[in-house]
């Protein structure tokens, strides 16, 4: 059980953070210069930006939960199992962000359903 909540924290804090810190980086804005005094001053305005704050203590929560089930798991486990990431940022993307997605993109995020499922089911 302990296992099914690692990699439930991986999926969705991680997934959760990685969109926390898009929506912040919508509110901040284009990188369009990337001399070190204007990617300073972008830094400094995603600092000021809660989603940032929110989403990097979620990723942190995720990072750490990956540490704890790769101590108990076989590698060649764990990463393909967390690839259902890609399948909660779809939906995140969709829902959270209101971003459109393709009918091939939700064909890939099938596929990557089909493929975890099989890892999961040949785990032995």
């Amino acid at each position: 059980m302990l296992k099914f909540i690692y990699f439930f924290m991986i999926v969705v804090a991680g997934t959760s953070g990685e969109l926390c810190v898009s929506r912040a980086m919508k509110q901040v804005g284009e990188v369009k210069n990337f001399r070190p005094s204007a990617i300073v001053g972008v830094i400094g305005r995603a600092l000021r930006v809660g989603w940032m704050w929110l989403g990097v203590g979620l990723m942190a929560v995720a990072f750490f939960s990956l540490l704890a089930i790769l101590s108990v798991e076989k590698v060649s486990f764990v990463v393909p199992v967390t690839a259902l990431s890609y399948v909660a940022g779809a939906v995140g993307g969709r829902f959270f962000l209101g971003e459109r997605i393709s009918p091939g993109r939700w064909t890939g995020i099938a596929l990557v359903c089909t493929g975890v499922t099989l890892v999961f089911l040949g785990k032995g």
